[in-house]
């Protein structure tokens, strides 16, 4: 009998970063496959989300998520638990992009708020979903880090930083936790057009520049992205833990 391979009925799924871009767009794939949102963000437009979910006749909440905060990322995951029973998937893809300046322009403060947010957040999201999928039996995590996490773009230096981090704990946490059914992997975008990076859209030299590089000759919709979370927490990745997905459109490729 046919068989949906990525039916998600039943199982929860914890967002961080929902409120626009890849985060959204995967909230609202996730909810399409039958899966219960819990999404956090300090963006409000993240509540515009869930609902969205709602009206659609789905399962989702918002819940305002500072992930620099351990208390905010504890309650998110505690929320989640309480309200649906479980929490069997996470895509920890919150984050924020630093100007683009040379590493000897850049404010400390700046580098500080860049991995405080993209790094630190990650590592506090897997911490409190980890110590809930030990005491469940297992679930899937994925990191949104970037190919900024294997190159290295300029101007972009606490980015670049975070994101390499962020592949680094993807596989430390993959390492100590695989034999507890707890998988974890990472994905790593190219250039997609999301508000986050409209700045650099409206840019003729940027855009230029880009695909210059990029075989494909264009960036990424979020919706492009979000196949292959879906893939990493489903059954079919089952075998699949401590690795980095790229989807860029072969720009790493050469």
């Amino acid at each position: 009998m046919p068989q949906a391979l990525l039916d998600y009925t039943g199982k929860t799924v914890l967002i961080t970063g929902a409120a626009t871009g890849i985060g959204r767009a995967t909230a609202l794939a996730f909810a399409r496959q039958g899966a219960k949102g819990a999404i956090g963000d300090v963006d409000a437009r993240a509540a515009d989300t869930a609902a969205e979910i709602v009206r659609a006749g789905g399962q989702a909440f918002y819940q305002r998520t500072d992930v620099r905060k351990a208390a905010e990322v504890s309650a998110l995951v505690d929320a989640a638990v309480a309200r649906y029973g479980g929490l069997h998937c996470a895509f920890n893809n919150a984050g924020i992009l630093p100007p683009t300046l040379p590493l000897a322009d850049m404010a400390d403060d700046t580098f500080d708020d860049i991995l405080a947010v993209d790094l630190l957040g990650v590592f506090l999201c897997m911490k409190y979903e980890i110590r809930h999928m030990l005491k469940s039996g297992g679930g899937a995590i994925v990191n949104t880090a970037s190919i900024a996490g294997l190159v290295a773009d300029p101007g972009m230096a606490p980015y670049v930083a975070a994101k390499h981090g962020v592949i680094g704990l993807t596989k430390a946490g993959a390492i100590d936790y695989a034999r507890h059914n707890i998988r974890i992997n990472a994905l790593a975008p190219g250039f997609v057009q999301t508000p986050m990076t409209q700045r650099w859209i409206d840019d003729p030299e940027f855009v230029k520049a880009l695909m210059a590089n990029s075989p494909i000759g264009r960036y990424a919709r979020p919706e492009e992205i979000t196949g292959i979370v879906l893939y990493l927490c489903s059954d079919l990745a089952s075998f699949a833990t401590g690795q980095t997905f790229v989807v860029d459109g072969a720009q790493t490729a050469h």
